[in-house]
């Protein structure tokens, strides 16, 4: 499904020659471009709240496992697939709604050995064209912030995941005040963020056939993770430029993450929430 807002997303995340800028980056970084380790890369594809480790405890506590079947919905550069890949060795569907994403979602994953439990398609994930309860996981990891449908976007995750299937989310949500500082990584412009109220969210993914296994405010360590990138941002010591960051795929408005995001979280306009669901069995 497309109109004007998923293609106005597709613009914000595409970069022209993304595919070269990360390369080029990874060589001036004294990395080998055929032969990578998933933390060379970490600073452009773990660049969600709480980075790598958020992902991996998240999984540990929805019991992701070598039998598990993922889908990875907005996939971005693959990251969260990687990463799920290699520690559970379990398979990983990627979608996403940027091809330029998808091709280099692939370039990096066979470079990082880890393409055998991968595939990246380029899909919408409101009508993912994926086969009826076929997924025994669906992964949505700050991905519903840019989506406006969302009770269409859970009721495609329903139908795609199996009986008893889980549904785990890692999402930012609208706080008590809907204005939001920009930009912030999932959009520069109003237009493109659609943030709603934990409570209203949950709502309709409980309409929509799930049943709650567990849900946590995880605010407090967001403030602290943006604070630090912040501060990072903002070092002024004589170190060498850094030639791998947030700044390869957003240019400039990357460097204001840190900034916008401590202001959003700390003037309560954002929450982040993680949760687990299960497809009710009827």
């Amino acid at each position: 499904m497309k109109n004007n807002h998923t293609s106005d997303v597709a613009t914000h995340y595409g970069s022209d020659d993304l595919g070269t800028k990360i390369f080029t980056a990874l060589v001036k970084a004294g990395k080998e471009p055929e032969n990578l380790q998933l933390k060379d890369i970490a600073v452009i594809d773990q660049l969600h709240t709480g980075g790598h480790t958020a992902s991996l405890e998240l999984a540990a506590k929805a019991g992701i496992s070598e039998k598990d079947s993922v889908l990875d919905a907005g996939c971005g550069i693959g990251g969260s697939s990687r990463l799920l890949a290699q520690t559970f060795k379990c398979k990983v569907t990627g979608i996403d709604l940027v091809p330029s994403f998808i091709e280099i979602a692939r370039q990096l994953s066979k470079a990082t050995q880890t393409l055998e439990y991968l595939t990246f398609n380029c899909a919408d994930i409101i009508n993912t064209g994926l086969l009826d309860d076929s997924f025994d996981v669906v992964w949505s990891q700050h991905t519903l912030m840019n989506i406006k449908h969302k009770d269409a976007v859970f009721a495609e995750f329903k139908r795609v995941l199996k009986p008893g299937g889980i549904m785990v989310l890692h999402e930012i949500v609208q706080g008590s005040k809907a204005d939001i500082h920009l930009p912030v990584p999932w959009a520069d412009k109003p237009e493109i963020s659609f943030l709603v109220p934990g409570q209203e969210m949950e709502k309709m993914i409980l309409d929509n056939g799930f049943r709650c296994r567990f849900i946590e405010d995880r605010t407090d360590q967001a403030k602290l993770w943006w604070e630090k990138v912040d501060a990072a941002t903002h070092q002024t010591t004589d170190r060498p430029p850094r030639h791998l960051g947030p700044h390869i795929i957003f240019g400039d408005n990357g460097k204001l993450f840190g900034q916008t995001m401590t202001k959003n979280l700390n003037e309560n306009r954002i929450q982040l929430i993680e949760a687990v669901y299960v497809k009710y069995i009827c």
